[in-house]
């Protein structure tokens, strides 16, 4: 293909073959509709309950409270449904956001589009660590590598030669031949840059024809949910039985089998806590979507529960610490030594040292310093030719080679890459070596990074091995690559919340220091370089890892080994990379990091999160949220604990004191519809709290929801149960039998409101704070709702309640605010900072 042709498709044209082809995407499994969520619902227990209470109320001809049952189950799988679907509807954005991206030339120009807006005839860049978008063929550039066997089940990588003549780039192929032009969606360059036509697309594609998707977001049920689906499921089986033996024992002693089959129900319904799995779902869900919003694309929902448990963050320095946003700062010669200002256009031997830089540069270049060479150079790179042959860098020599034919016959290579690496490459003798490295230290001492350059002209053939070649050392070229402006203070936060930070960069040991310094990051300890890990045994560098935090010349492999050392030394640790060779670090890390604009494929495919940006504020920023998610999900579950404890116990311990019941399942229904909302808006919606990243990191063994969390439930459930029993008792003797349960069940309810918002408003702010908004919400509609019962003669039959009198309302409200939220006095009494206190103990923060 002539290079005329590779400005690629116009956009009219492209949204033409768009409308023509369809999307270039794989056939995907619908998310869960309406009709899915509503029938899982169904099928939990609570449900079935109330369903067989609803059904047992009607066959015995009590119409009203049948129906209102009937009506309030319908109501509660409403409830369920609505954040069941907001769950969904995160989910589906965050698949809209994991869409996998391309690099396109439309209108002349490289642009980035989401991979599904391919259409045949497309002209994409593919690079080393990606995975190809479409089907088609090789038409300029390297001679790629591919592994193929996502396709072909053959580990071993093919070669792919550029298109010949006569070729057609969308001819019917398979995919596993050794030698050829042709590319298929999904497979993976292992080596190489180069220009591709796309031929075929979505279902037409070699892949789409298998049906499989290589990318998708891991969207399983996190261990946390499997244990909580698994106790919600063995606590229905032990309601069901306890229903049986109440229903049993209500009969025999009481001789009113309806009844006794009535509280039976009431007691299975109260002591199941649905909420459980509804609540975990929704939370990861929402955290997800909150996440994303900031900018980090969570890929397995799981690792929301470790995120605000990191002790360690790993991270690069270019493009994570700095912007990414290379431009040549600095050009030495022999003879001079030229400080370049932005837009300056250089001259004499620093031009010639230029040249020869840009020739050992991609011709499409997406390394960030082949991109700043080329920009300072000419405002086209697509006037270079092609090479004739391209030697990429590689761990034995960290130095990209490329070989041209002049006009003349003669070959001429250019080299650039690790000074060091030059210098061996040109054979420089250790006088002149030593001379070079002062200047490359002084370089480095100023932040730059530095690249050495060599080039080499021959008539002879050019050897295979290019270090057989007479290379002469041309000269240096520094380049500059700010901090991000917002990295200090995401440092200082980072610092303050107990985190430590290592930087880990294949720079020179000086650069490292200078940025590091300029950055934040503690340098009290120096710099350990790759050689220097590498003597180290296991022990010693985990001991080393104690203080040392700058890495400097470190290859990806070694990524791997910092990770195991922290793990052993019992961290939690976050690693970022988007390297091919980062994978097996990002797979070790308790929090895998990948970038999303500079990483490849495979590194976001082997990640935990993406972050979008590529931003080191952006991860601080995710450990701050997922620090939140944490709290509000632990807060959450305390209350569901809570919460359940008076209303099991009201159900049951008045029958088994030979009391007339208190609850009947309408009253739990009506609970439940409190509950539900509160545990999933109101708590998901609590800020983190100041203190939220003031504190160091939870520990690794400590449980989301273990024995301090469910102490702490016990009491506050206690609390309130011992408030509502205590009325209802001494209403009893004082007042009518549904006057003392309607008191009774009002403090229930005011108890169950107080206590969410003294749980929910735990790590402080105003009570009538804009977020808390919807807790108002609900908590109005529950008192407009209990109005309208104690108002309204047909209610307050169903419900069997009557209008408390003025002095048993206030005294009911009285011990509702106080039962409810006692515990958040003895808190505040406590304080944050007292832990020794009986509250601060069991409190488990």
């Amino acid at each position: 293909m002539a290079r005329d042709d590779l400005g690629g498709l116009t956009t009219i044209e492209a949204e033409r073959r768009l409308a023509e082809m369809g999307p270039n995407a794989l056939p995907q499994a619908p998310g869960r509709g309406l009709g899915r969520i509503v029938l899982d619902t169904l099928r939990e227990p609570m449900f079935l309950l109330l369903i067989g209470a609803a059904g047992l109320y009607l066959v015995l001809g009590d119409l009203g409270e049948g129906l209102f049952l009937m009506a309030g189950a319908v109501a509660t799988i409403g409830l369920v449904v609505l954040q069941e679907t907001r769950s969904e509807n995160a989910l589906s954005a965050l698949r809209d956001l994991s869409q996998p991206q391309a690099r396109v030339m439309r209108d002349g120009v490289e642009v980035r589009l989401a991979a599904r807006d391919l259409v045949p005839g497309d002209i994409v860049l593919v690079g080393e660590g990606e995975r190809l978008p479409a089907d088609g063929a090789l038409v300029a550039g390297d001679v790629l590598s591919v592994d193929e066997s996502a396709l072909t089940g053959e580990s071993a990588p093919v070669s792919k030669r550029p298109l010949a003549k006569g070729e057609a780039a969308d001819a019917e192929t398979q995919p596993g031949a050794d030698t050829g032009p042709y590319l298929f969606s999904g497979t993976l360059v292992v080596r190489g840059q180069a220009v591709a036509q796309v031929g075929k697309t979505g279902p037409r594609t070699a892949l789409g024809k298998i049906g499989v998707s290589l990318a998708a977001i891991v969207q399983e049920p996190t261990p946390l949910q499997k244990t909580a689906g698994r106790l919600v499921t063995l606590l229905g089986m032990l309601a069901i039985a306890f229903c049986v033996v109440v229903a049993v024992a209500y009969g025999l002693l009481r001789a009113d089998w309806v009844g006794g089959v009535l509280a039976g129900i009431t007691v299975a319904i109260a002591l199941i806590p649905e909420e459980f799995p509804m609540v975990l779902a929704v939370f990861l869900a929402l955290g997800a979507g909150r996440l994303a919003r900031h900018k980090v694309l969570v890929r397995r929902s799981a690792v929301i529960e470790a995120l605000g448990g990191a002790s360690f963050l790993c991270v690069d320095k270019t493009g994570t610490l700095t912007e990414n946003r290379m431009r040549v700062a600095r050009l030495w010669t022999d003879e001079t030594d030229l400080l370049i200002e932005e837009g300056a256009a250089p001259a004499g031997s620093a031009r010639a040292l230029l040249e020869v830089a840009g020739l050992a540069c991609a011709v499409h270049p997406v390394d960030p310093m082949d991109r700043a060479v080329r920009a300072l150079l000419e405002p086209s790179p697509d006037a270079t030719p092609e090479p004739e042959r391209t030697w990429p860098l590689h761990p034995e020599m960290m130095a990209m080679i490329q070989l041209w034919r002049e006009p003349a016959g003669t070959w001429r290579a250019a080299a650039k890459g690790a000074p060091e690496a030059i210098f061996r490459l040109c054979g420089l003798g250790d006088e002149q070596a030593a001379r070079l490295t002062g200047v490359v230290e002084q370089f480095a001492g100023q932040g730059l990074r530095v690249l050495g350059v060599a080039a080499c002209r021959t008539t002879t053939p050019f050897p295979d091995d290019p270090q057989d070649a007479p290379f002469a050392f041309e000269g240096l070229v520094g380049f500059l690559d700010p901090v991000r402006p917002d990295v200090p203070a995401a440092l200082k936060e980072a610092r303050e919340a107990g985190i430590s930070v290592v930087m880990i960069t294949g720079d020179h040991p000086a650069t490292a220091l200078a940025i590091a310094r300029a950055a934040g990051l503690d340098t009290s300890a120096g710099v350990m370089l790759g050689d220097e890990l590498a003597a180290l045994s296991d022990a010693a560098l985990t001991e080393r890892l104690r203080q040392t935090r700058i890495f400097a010349r470190i290859i990806p492999e070694q990524k791997l080994r910092i990770v195991q050392a922290l793990k052993a030394d019992g961290q939690v640790v976050a690693m970022t990379g988007d390297g091919v060779n980062d994978a097996p670090a990002l797979e070790a890390a308790h929090i895998g990091i990948a970038m999303g604009r500079k990483g490849t494929d495979v590194a976001r495919e082997a990640a935990d999160l993406v972050i979008l940006d590529d931003s080191f504020a952006s991860i601080v920023g995710g450990v701050r949220l997922g620090r939140r998610i944490f709290v509000n999900l632990r807060k959450a579950l305390v209350y569901i604990t809570a919460i359940h404890v008076p209303i099991a116990g009201v159900a049951l311990l008045p029958i088994v004191m030979g009391l007339p019941p208190l609850l009947y399942p309408m009253h739990v229904v009506f609970l439940e519809l409190v509950i539900d909302p509160v545990c999933a808006m109101v708590f998901e919606a609590e800020p983190g709290g100041a203190a939220a990243m003031k504190r160091p990191p939870r520990r690794r063994d400590e449980p989301l929801f273990g024995p301090r969390q469910l102490g702490l439930a016990l009491l506050q459930g206690a609390g309130v149960l011992a408030g509502v029993l205590g009325i209802y008792l001494w209403a009893l003797g004082h007042h009518p039998e549904n006057q003392a349960r309607g008191a009774a069940f009002l403090t229930l309810v005011a108890g169950n409101l107080v206590l969410a918002l003294a749980d929910a408003s735990s790590t402080g702010g105003h009570l009538f704070a804009p977020h808390r908004r919807i807790f108002w919400i609900i908590a109005s509609a529950a008192s407009g709702v209990l109005a309208l019962i104690f108002a309204t003669p047909a209610l307050d039959t169903i419900f069997k309640v009557a209008p408390p009198s003025p002095g048993l309302l206030a005294s009911a409200l009285l011990i509702a605010i106080a039962s409810g939220g006692w515990f958040a006095v003895a808190r505040r009494l406590g304080g944050p900072g007292k832990a020794s206190s009986p509250v601060a103990s069991i409190r488990g923060r």
